[in-house]
């Protein structure tokens, strides 16, 4: 079997070493390195090329969100990102889903979410706790960045059907919810899905969701 390699970045050792063994219970998972600053990470992720590291938001030399950017600028990068917070840091949740993290998580997250979490940003897929998702809307609720009807112009770029499920997409629905509701397969979902995100310019669905609030396209509520 081959197994998925991770690499582990956070300043606490304790925080370190639990989510090592909880990882490496898994037997289709490998902990390949470890950081315990943000500059030793983005020389790791380098060498070993992880397909996914687990990033804390606060650590020291570099933050989180500075070892993201470097990570996933590195030539070739084929690695995902999937940030780890003690959820009181809102911006930066926002920011690092901006430039292309595929996950948010909460420390506290179950093992068996944790794990879970690896395998789908692994798989190209994102992963957002659900209260995170909660205060992502909750910022544009307070301070919408674009007024109604911003988004029209890049929705141009959709035919009617991949607008109709670039809506879904947007509100956070699966693949089998958007499925059930515009009565299509979920193989025809999953085709419409890859040509939205790539008509604009989109790396996985968490930045489609940003994308759509950041254009006014939906709104809190709606």
């Amino acid at each position: 079997m081959t197994r998925l390699r991770v690499l582990l970045a956070d300043d606490q050792d304790l925080v370190r070493h639990g989510f090592r063994l909880i990882l490496e219970a898994e037997p289709d998972i490998e902990v390949v390195a470890e950081a315990a600053d943000g500059a030793t990470a983005v020389g790791l992720a380098a060498t070993t090329r992880p397909d996914v590291a687990l990033l804390d938001v606060r650590m020291p030399e570099l933050d989180g969100l500075e070892t993201a950017r470097r990570v996933l600028e590195q030539p070739g990068n084929r690695t995902r990102v999937l940030m780890l917070t003690t959820f009181d840091l809102d911006e930066y949740v926002y920011e690092a889903l901006r430039i292309g993290a595929s996950g948010f998580l909460l420390k506290d997250t179950p093992p068996e979410r944790l794990a879970a979490a690896v395998r789908a940003v692994a798989r190209g897929e994102s992963s957002l706790a659900p209260a995170v998702i909660d205060r992502l809307v909750a910022r544009f609720t307070q301070d919408p960045p674009y007024p109604r009807g911003a988004g029209d112009e890049p929705l141009a770029r959709l035919t009617p059907r991949e607008r109709e499920v670039f809506l879904l997409l947007a509100r956070g629905r699966s693949n089998q919810e958007i499925s059930a509701e515009l009565f299509l397969g979920e193989t025809t979902v999953k085709t419409h899905v890859a040509r939205v995100l790539t008509k604009l310019g989109l790396r996985d669905r968490i930045q489609a969701v940003v994308f759509a609030y950041e254009h006014g396209v939906v709104r809190p509520g709606t």
